[in-house]
């Protein structure tokens, strides 16, 4: 469904409007449904699908047999269907895989994406708005007449009916989906895109820090080297927030250097970008061991200028 979106001024150093309303248009969704659903999921992600509560939603990594991740995701309930929420681009990536060894169980799995359409709200009016249009929500997962809502902190998303969404959407002025992607990236989550799956353990985008790995469920998809990388440690890479200036126009294979004693040397992977004009926010995959005021810039861009901004989470194990 197409909801018009009108593109306010707004750029990645102003704050951030009192409301937000966003197209989340880049996202979409995995249904999977029949009797061992759930199970079937259980066993194939880094996360805990058995202990997942009606009125909860919880990020995980669906790895192939390596432990390198396919597709990373929010999952949540609605009625009879587990709901898995992610890069629409990734589902052509992730969707097959999954599919393959759902034949041997009681489950289908089908892309979703064009039932239900994804609204993000933001901002410090964004609760005052959820409340207004659709009751109090307190928990994390909230079902509600014609879909659900995700919350997450201090904003929500909105799994709409297209009629519903379209309404709601008429009323108010939405955003393009960067803006919403300006709020992941400064989250610190890790929105893997087709373009890197089966290049990353899930801790290398930090997936253990906001609750997308169970160390103490069953067997799943790679979970023998996920548990490796924690138990007897080996992994060098983690996810961090850089922001700065550049004149390219970049893209996911855009490389990144960074500042060493004799020069600049290869310095990681973009996993996630929001750029308006000269100015650029992003997740990366660095050397887990990069200092906070390391200096980085885009090889292509010798006068581009990055900096770390730090992680809204710990990183250290408990």
């Amino acid at each position: 469904m197409t909801i018009a979106v009108s593109t306010p001024n707004w750029d990645l150093d102003a704050s951030m409007p009192p409301l937000m309303l966003a197209n989340l248009s880049h996202l979409g969704l995995i249904k999977v449904v029949g009797e061992q659903g759930r199970s079937f999921i259980h066993g194939q992600v880094t996360a805990d699908i058995s202990s997942l509560e009606a009125n909860q939603w919880r990020w995980g990594a669906h790895c192939d047999p390596k432990g390198k991740m396919l597709a990373s995701f929010r999952t949540f309930a609605m009625k009879d269907a587990l709901l898995m929420l992610m890069p629409k681009d990734t589902i052509a990536v992730d969707l097959p895989q999954l599919q393959k060894y759902a034949v041997f169980s009681k489950a289908t799995l089908s892309n979703a994406s064009e039932e239900w359409c994804l609204l993000g709200v933001a901002g410090e009016q964004a609760n005052q708005f959820v409340t207004q249009h659709f009751g109090e929500v307190a928990q994390e997962l909230t079902l509600i007449e014609h879909g659900a809502i995700l919350k997450d902190a201090d904003r929500f998303i909105l799994v709409l009916q297209p009629q519903a969404a379209r309404a709601l959407a008429a009323e108010h002025t939405v955003f393009d989906a960067c803006a919403w992607q300006a709020l992941e990236i400064a989250a610190g989550y890790p929105n893997l895109a087709p373009s890197h799956a089966n290049q990353y353990v899930p801790q290398m985008c930090n997936l253990q820090a906001i609750n997308g790995i169970s160390f103490n469920k069953g067997c799943y998809m790679g979970q023998e080297t996920v548990a490796r990388m924690k138990y007897r440690g080996g992994n060098k890479r983690a996810l961090y927030i850089l922001h700065g200036t550049t004149s390219l126009t970049i893209n996911l294979e855009t490389s990144l250097e960074i500042a060493m004693e004799d020069g600049y040397r290869k310095g990681g992977q973009v996993i996630e970008f929001v750029q308006r004009g000269n100015q650029v926010l992003l997740t990366a995959v660095l050397a887990n061991d990069t200092e906070n005021d390391a200096k980085l810039r885009f090889a292509d861009d010798e006068q581009s200028s990055l900096s770390i901004k730090a992680l809204p989470y710990s990183l250290e194990e408990a």
